[in-house]
């Protein structure tokens, strides 16, 4: 199915959890001079204007990212992660002079934004229109972008050719098909790499489909599973998402405090429902 764009979704909670977590992992990773694969399987366009009409349909970043942004110095007092990612949000916005909120970058600018001449990064996008978007921007020449499927390209990439590899796997779930998918892909790249890096989001809706994914990586035999799951409000106050997880294998060091961390103040500005736990789905 490619029906899915995430321009409607641009900058929302869930994009928010995820891209503070995958600027969190690289930050640990850039600790070492080794080079680093980095892999996005779903890479969608990279950089999304907040005022297009299709985010400006829904506006789900006015409940996302923008608390941030206008809390920006306070929370930038608190946190060393934070401080750095904001710091980046401004970067990547038009003007850096007075900047203003005018786009939400994408987990391809955000990869791109920290790598280093060693580094290499596929993004991998099947939906042509939005492989057209990503295309269209401009990327550093270790940065290759894929007309694809994002899944069958991580495999295809093993073994990775840098001693590390760090990968984020983030469908739109539109196929129920797909939790049990990430969950094999999951342990295929454990077996070929097994040191390897791994992010996965899914969303939390009330049908729950998400244990499909969690109980077939325990049930995988693997190691070193770490969850974080933000929520809004409970399960049955809506019928849309309520909340959002990433599922870490071989987190690093730290990441764990970090998260919790971090997510203790900003869960604060969307409401007084929303929590944040991250806990080990299943330690060493």
């Amino acid at each position: 199915m490619l029906a899915y764009q995430h321009a409607y979704h641009a900058g929302n909670f869930a994009d928010v959890h995820k891209h503070l977590a995958l600027y969190a992992t690289q930050l640990a990773l850039l600790r070492k001079e080794s080079s680093v694969t980095y892999v996005d399987t779903h890479a969608g366009r990279g950089r999304y204007p907040l005022t297009g009409k299709e985010t400006q349909k829904l506006k789900e970043y006015e409940q996302g990212v923008l608390p941030l942004w206008y809390a920006r110095q306070a929370l930038s007092n608190k946190h060393p992660l934070l401080e750095t990612w904001l710091m980046a949000l401004v970067r990547a916005q038009d003007s850096q002079a007075k900047p203003s909120l005018t786009h939400y970058p994408g987990s391809p600018w955000w990869l791109a934004d920290s790598l280093r001449k060693q580094d290499r990064l596929s993004l991998f996008e099947l939906h042509p229109g939005e492989h057209d978007h990503l295309e269209a921007q401009s990327w550093p020449s270790n940065v290759r972008h894929i007309h694809a499927d994002g899944l069958a390209g991580l495999r295809r990439l093993l073994p990775a050719t840098t001693p590390r590899l760090c990968v984020l796997i983030d469908p739109s779930y539109e196929r129920k098909e797909d939790y049990t998918e990430v969950a094999e892909t999951l342990a295929y790249v454990a077996r070929k790499a097994r040191h390897a890096q791994v992010m996965i989001w899914y969303p939390l809706l009330p049908a729950g489909r998400h244990q499909t994914l969690l109980e077939r990586a325990r049930d995988a035999g693997l190691r070193k599973l770490w969850r974080s799951e933000v929520r809004l409000h409970s399960p049955g106050a809506s019928h849309g998402m309520y909340g959002s997880g990433m599922l870490f294998f071989n987190p690093p060091w730290g990441l764990d405090e970090v998260m919790n961390n971090v997510f203790t103040d900003v869960v604060g500005l969307w409401g007084q429902e929303a929590t944040h736990r991250g806990d080990w789905w299943v330690g060493e």
